[in-house]
């Protein structure tokens, strides 16, 4: 059988600390923050790239390796699509993928290579893609790749933050901050970089300078390993104890964090819309000339990892006092609120739509506004649902249910996509009213169970099963 990676560090290691943490919490940082800032520098010229430039050659079929296997399977289950609807299926596939393939990923990393092995081998993939994305006949490959990397580096590069420090360190939580903030900062300025290569100089600088990002990545890791924690995956002819059977309440805490999960999928649909039809709306229907400047539309997207850095410490200030008050909503009821906000930020859209000719530009205030509140539902539902999973699940099943969380977003970015087709057949003021209606729909569900899942919840906490 298998057992877990074993973790170790030097005592030189130990000694060593960088503002009250070890060395390798930075060098994990840097890589994260590189890898992050690769993965949405593509992102933000994905759409774009396929609508404006990859797919609408009349000879697509002859430049790009896969493209009638990968269209003709596509139409054969929605039917007709143009580039658009196309590009919006694509870009769904591709970021739900993305979200799937890193549980595949851990357990390569638990059971064969380590997690050293794997954030290399996933970096290097990535970076192969993301210079694969050069060369246009080769655009399916490199999502392939893309997505492998992706499921090797992902999963493997957060479990060593958790490696630096002893069972109950109280930096651990700060730690996961501290590295939060990398991804973050890689995401905010991918677009600027990438997306301004791409849109001003050509695609192919954007990717190539994402690819650029990838390597400095790996070349960050490479030299601070010894600074992490030692890992290998170490077999032994041990059998495990056997595992007892889920008690009646486990299940019901199962089957609750299950439907929760299901409900979750409307919120990532709607809120994946950044990278995918807002991002045209900011290309086409937006007037990016500040103060004299045209700015490239990709900009758009630092919107987002830019207020997480401003609002994150505020909610987290608004929760003390709620908490000290004991009127802090409880953690189903903040997703219930994540979930409406998203839904209710496509109000704004709703508006600008209306006030919006298809051949005018709107102020990129109606954005900035959408944004802003699109991302203030994302805190109250992204980390709070992580930590509910983590209270909620019984303890044997922690690691799967906290798959079948990332499952969610799965299908969530699939969703996206789709939605993305409407697009072009719906009037953009009928589109935006969609999202709003599911997010909102799916904020209401999420709070009529908030009462009966509470109940379950607290039940196991005063019976001592959660950990």
């Amino acid at each position: 059988m298998v057992k877990q990676p074993q973790v170790a560090l030097s005592g030189q290691e130990q000694a060593r600390t960088i503002m009250g943490h070890p060395p390798g919490l930075f060098v994990l940082f840097f890589t994260e923050m590189w890898e992050r800032f690769s993965y949405y520098g593509m992102r933000s010229l994905l759409v774009l790239y396929m609508v404006d430039h990859l797919f609408v050659h009349p000879d697509a079929g002859r430049r790009v390796l896969g493209f009638g296997l990968v269209k003709g399977g596509l139409e054969a289950v929605f039917g007709p699509l143009g580039p658009q609807p196309l590009s919006s299926q694509i870009y769904g596939l591709y970021t739900a993928f993305v979200y799937l393939t890193p549980f595949f990923g851990g357990m390569l990393a638990d059971r064969v290579i380590g997690r050293r092995r794997a954030v290399i081998l996933g970096s290097v993939l990535m970076a192969i893609g993301h210079f694969l994305m050069a060369v246009e006949s080769l655009f399916f490959p490199a999502l392939l790749f893309l997505i492998l990397g992706n499921g090797a580096f992902k999963p493997n590069i957060s479990t060593q933050v958790g490696s630096l420090y002893p069972p109950g360190d109280p930096r651990r939580d700060r730690a996961f901050t501290i590295f939060y903030m990398g991804i973050n900062l890689g995401a905010f300025f991918s677009p600027l970089v990438c997306g301004t290569l791409g849109q001003r100089l050509g695609w192919h600088y954007g990717f190539g300078a994402a690819g650029i990002g990838m390597l400095t990545g790996l070349g960050v890791y490479l030299l601070g390993q010894h600074t992490l924690a030692v890992d290998f995956p170490e077999r032994t002819e041990s059998r495990p104890p056997a595992k007892e059977p889920l008690t009646r309440d486990e299940w019901r805490r199962v089957l609750a964090l299950v439907l929760l999960c299901a409900l979750n999928i409307i919120f990532w649909a709607i809120y994946e819309q950044q990278g995918n039809t807002l991002q045209l709306w900011a290309d086409r229907n937006t007037n990016w000339i500040i103060l004299g400047m045209t700015i490239p539309s990709t900009w758009f997207q630092a919107f987002n990892p830019l207020l997480i850095f401003l609002l994150a410490p505020i909610l987290n200030i608004l929760w003390s006092r709620q908490s000290r008050r004991h009127t802090e909503p409880s953690s189903i009821i903040k997703m219930a609120l994540g979930c409406s906000l998203g839904g209710a930020s496509y109000l704004i859209m709703v508006l600008a739509a209306h006030g919006t000719g298809p051949q005018e530009h709107s102020s990129v205030a109606w954005l900035i506004a959408t944004v802003f509140i699109l991302t203030i539902g994302e805190l109250y539902l992204s980390p709070i649902g992580l930590s509910l999973v983590t209270k909620a699940a019984p303890a044997g099943i922690v690691s799967m249910m906290m798959g079948v969380w990332f499952l969610s977003s799965f299908f969530g970015n699939y969703l996206s996509g789709y939605l993305g087709t409407f697009w072009e057949r719906m009037p953009r003021e009928a589109f935006f009213l969609m999202l709003m209606g599911l997010g909102l729909g799916g904020g209401v569900a999420i709070w009529l169970l908030g009462r009966p899942l509470e109940r379950i919840v607290e039940r196991s906490d005063k019976t001592g099963l959660l950990e």
